[in-house]
């Protein structure tokens, strides 16, 4: 990939805050004194370069406030010097307050964290990011950041804080930043680079939510597949990544269940994703949200234990529980082959609801007690030729695949069909045809 740490300067600078202390003359004691952080990283000569950028970046106030509680992570002399290098900068001077500013909030949490306490995981910086404040990470039992620096001196006391020593300034990450950083995405990686995808994660010019698969999700679908990922072309992984990839940053305090675009697509429109949030964050009725909000210089990141791949349309009903009786009268209708064909197809799908009210019209139980003729005659009156979205309905008659029924449509602000089924949610786009809800089962 080409540029995981977001190196050139904008981009790699977009977050972050660091700042650190030494030891005091009495090496022994790592109780709390009468100074503060920025007391601390004063009596240090190692320091010299920290303090020069907190005094630019004008923080030094920030960190001497004795009623904050802070973690700072403090790169040495040695580890600015590096990071100048590699920037090709020859001081503090050729980087802009507001760069330095977000790199040096980058480095510091807003709670006190001791070496105990810093255990594998993702921690929430001072550094703002899209939507809520960046991530570090924390890997080989706490002690690397972001698989980039070492802490190599732990707990150093102040009165407002405390500090960690590092040997390398830490960068904000992108989104394909923090899956390289994360052996537990190294699948992710592999698939990402050979779908030649890095540049759409990465760009500077887009904000993204991705639903990030583990290896062992990946492990799984290959296994299911019979497959390696070396048998897989770019082409065959490039709809499957896209389909896990939202287009603007959703954190997971914004999760709401419905069907949301994704960047694959199908038929010229974004093929959907079905979210819910009654019971933890499903997605397609079947995979987990397992870590949320790893949040990126350019989107944020989700977990998931199960690898997304685009349903069709018996898929997408499948994955949502509202649609469980429209499950059951296609199979004993024997038309979910015809329904999971290559399409394009457009299904008017009625809720359970809608069902339920049929049930009490006809007086029946359910599903069991209708004819399978008359259930097939049924069914097909809902089904449109065709991939036909919400914007290409206009108001007339329109044929279904029951050669006797055509749907009578009035498109005025909302659409109803044959003057009283109402369509409560649209566009619920697949991978062989185009889903919309309505509220009534379609007579013929």
């Amino acid at each position: 990939m080409k540029k995981y740490l977001r190196f050139p300067v904008l981009a790699i600078l977009l977050s972050g805050f660091l700042f650190y202390a030494c030891s005091d003359d009495d090496k022994d004691e790592k109780m709390a004194t009468s100074k503060t952080i920025v007391d601390v990283a004063l009596e240090n000569d190692d320091f010299s370069i920290l303090v020069d950028a907190v005094t630019k970046a004008g923080l030094a106030n920030a960190l001497a406030d004795r009623n904050a509680s802070l973690t700072v992570f403090a790169p040495t002399n040695a580890a600015f010097a590096s990071l100048l290098e590699e920037l090709g900068a020859s001081s503090l001077e050729d980087i802009p307050n507001d760069l330095l500013t977000s790199v040096l909030l980058y480095h510091v949490l807003g709670e006190q964290k001791t070496a105990a306490q810093l255990t594998d995981g993702y921690y929430s910086t001072l550094s703002a990011g899209p939507a809520e404040n960046l991530n570090l990470s924390l890997y080989k039992s706490g002690t690397k950041l972001n698989n980039r620096a070492n802490i190599t001196a732990t707990d150093v006391m102040a009165d407002n804080g405390i500090i960690h020593v590092i040997n390398k300034v830490i960068l904000p990450l992108s989104i394909t930043g923090h899956a390289v950083a994360n052996d537990a995405f190294s699948s992710l990686v592999a698939a990402v680079e050979k779908a030649e995808l890095a540049g759409t994660l990465d760009s500077d010019d887009v904000s993204l939510t991705v639903f990030a698969p583990v290896n062992a999700a990946f492990g799984q679908l290959l296994s299911d597949l019979g497959v390696t990922l070396d048998d897989l072309t770019a082409e065959d992984l490039t709809p499957i990544l896209l389909y896990h990839v939202l287009d603007g940053v959703v954190p997971s305090s914004a999760v709401t269940s419905g069907y949301f675009p994704t960047l694959a697509t199908a038929f010229d429109n974004n093929v959907s994703l079905g979210i819910s949030v009654d019971n933890g964050v499903v997605l397609n009725g079947s995979s987990n949200v397992v870590v949320v909000d790893v949040v990126a210089t350019n989107g944020v990141i989700h977990a998931i234990d199960e690898v997304l791949t685009q349903p069709n349309i018996v898929d997408a009903a499948l994955g949502n529980p509202l649609f469980s009786i429209l499950v059951e009268a296609v199979v004993k209708a024997e038309l979910v082959e015809a329904l999971s064909g290559d399409g394009p197809l457009t299904v008017f799908a009625p809720t359970n609801a809608a069902f339920e009210a049929l049930f009490e019209v006809l007086e029946v139980d359910g599903i069991d007690d209708l004819d399978v003729e008359l259930l097939t005659s049924v069914l097909l009156a809902h089904v449109v030729s065709g991939n036909v979205g919400s914007g290409d309905l206009s108001s007339g008659s329109v044929p279904t695949l029951n050669e006797e029924k055509s749907l009578e449509i009035v498109v005025d602000g909302a659409v109803t069909i044959d003057g009283s089924i109402n369509v409560v949610l649209a566009d619920v786009q697949t991978s062989n045809g185009v889903i919309h809800v309505i509220d009534g089962v379609i007579l013929p």
